[in-house]
């Protein structure tokens, strides 16, 4: 069995202990994009697993649609990534 060679790290620990690698990220493919699944990404990029631009190469993301991913995570958590929470959150 061969592992195809990429660049950076294959596993990285994150600052809750647990660790994330890239069979843990969702496939390229991925089209209905859960709240689980955006966090797995934001949290990919900001511990060093993928590049930023990576990422949005890999799942065809915008700039802005990844970085209100971002703020959203940073100031309510996962759970403001669900569809059904965003009404709520972009109001404060």
């Amino acid at each position: 069995m061969y592992i195809k060679k990429l660049p950076g790290p294959r596993i990285v620990t994150l600052t809750d202990g647990s660790t994330l690698s890239r069979a843990d990220l969702p496939g390229p493919d991925t089209r209905r994009w859960v709240a689980r699944r955006k966090a797995a990404v934001v949290r990919a990029v900001e511990a060093g697993l993928l590049s930023r631009q990576e990422a949005l190469d890999l799942y065809d993301l915008s700039d802005e649609e990844f970085d209100g991913w971002c703020r959203a995570v940073a100031r309510h958590g996962e759970t403001a990534l669900k569809a059904t929470q965003l009404k709520k959150y972009r109001q404060l």
